[in-house]
């Protein structure tokens, strides 16, 4: 048995595998209920209700979806130039640290001024901080998997001395945050009285962005040829060293941002627990999407929705809510498979 590439996948295929996998991701979650004790469609029907099935609930989903969105985006458009970006994690709590440093009075300035200047420096931390990994795999070929991932471990201890240390909120009562951001630095909402903020907007015009990036412009030609075959672009006259520092930079950016809109638009301030695992998440989100910026935007959606409808189908079944880590799991595997057999087909010898 050997794989064998296809010349041209057809629209078919292309659209029946992921399906596909979303059906056999649902059909494997129902034998997980099942074990556990409940019913499948019951449960289905929990997680759809508690996701969707009322204006709290789909709010609440947005606004889940906010940081997937980006760190989604970061993660696509580096893996689109074989970047392997792992550390979006701590890309975003770079951008979630420079939101606090210059968003709790520092600069007296006017919302309109403020909250675009610290998105921009925001951006530019989370662009630095990938940069170096990137500049060790341009220079001494030192695999960016290993110092990004290990990045996310450093840049969280550096924030928890920051948050016993400079940033420490001293009307905190002892607990390690920072202290609140001041309302020109906030994101309004989008509806008063919930908690959806205009940082799902701002992900979805960054989400169109990316796209117009990746598919219309010389960049986003340069990358999908890096991506492609490194050696090949680099025959043709592209500058693949320069193409790859472009994409870290922006990727970072993308990560950095997610952290922003988290505490300016929703927490206020800066702790430990501000990321249940978003950077890693992100990974899943832009593979269910297939690396389309525009995809990202429904498969992050998708997969808050489970978070938040696993939470409440959790509280009504008395089943685990760790059943919506392994349908994500679940999705990711059989999806990294659709598109396998999108690309090729099975010989038999």
């Amino acid at each position: 048995m050997r794989l064998e590439p296809k010349p041209a996948p057809s629209l078919g295929a292309t659209l029946l595998y992921p399906v596909l996998a979303v059906v056999v991701t649902l059909g494997i979650t129902a034998l997980l209920v099942l074990a556990a004790g409940a019913s499948p469609y019951s449960v289905m029907h929990l997680v759809w209700k508690g996701a969707a099935g009322s204006q709290f609930a789909l709010l609440e989903t947005l606004t889940r979806a906010t940081p997937l969105i980006f760190t989604g985006l970061a993660v696509a458009v580096a893996f689109r130039a074989k970047l392997w970006n792992i550390g979006a994690e701590a890309q975003l709590y770079a951008g979630g640290v420079v939101t606090v440093v210059l968003g709790t009075g520092a600069l007296p300035l006017p919302a309109f001024l403020l909250i675009p200047l610290i998105m921009v420096v925001a951006m530019a931390a989370g662009a630095l901080l990938l940069l170096g990994p990137a500049l060790l795999k341009t220079r001494f070929g030192v695999d960016e998997v290993v110092t990004t991932l290990l990045l996310n471990f450093i840049v969280l201890l550096f924030v928890s001395m920051l948050l016993e240390g400079p940033l420490k909120d001293p009307m905190g009562l002892g607990w390690p945050q920072s202290s609140r951001v001041i309302a020109e630095a906030q994101l309004p909402r989008i509806i008063q009285g919930k908690r959806l903020h205009y940082g799902f907007v701002i992900a979805l015009v960054a989400a169109l962005a990316l796209w117009f990036v990746m598919k219309k412009t010389a960049l986003g030609y340069e990358m999908r040829a890096v991506g492609h075959n490194a050696q090949a672009a680099a025959f043709a006259g592209i500058p693949v060293n320069a193409v790859l520092m472009k994409t870290a930079l922006l990727s970072g950016g993308l990560a950095a941002l997610a952290g922003f809109c988290e505490v300016s638009g929703l927490k206020g301030n800066l702790t430990l627990d501000l990321s249940p695992g978003y950077g890693y998440t992100g990974i899943v989100v832009a593979m269910l999407a297939m690396l389309n910026p525009i995809g990202v935007v429904a498969s992050a959606i998708f997969v808050a929705g489970i978070f938040v409808g696993a939470d409440a189908m959790s509280r009504s079944a008395g089943v685990p809510s760790y059943i919506a880590d392994v349908m994500v799991a679940t999705a990711l595997l059989t999806m990294v498979v659709a598109i396998l057999f999108t690309r090729f087909r099975l010989r038999w010898k």
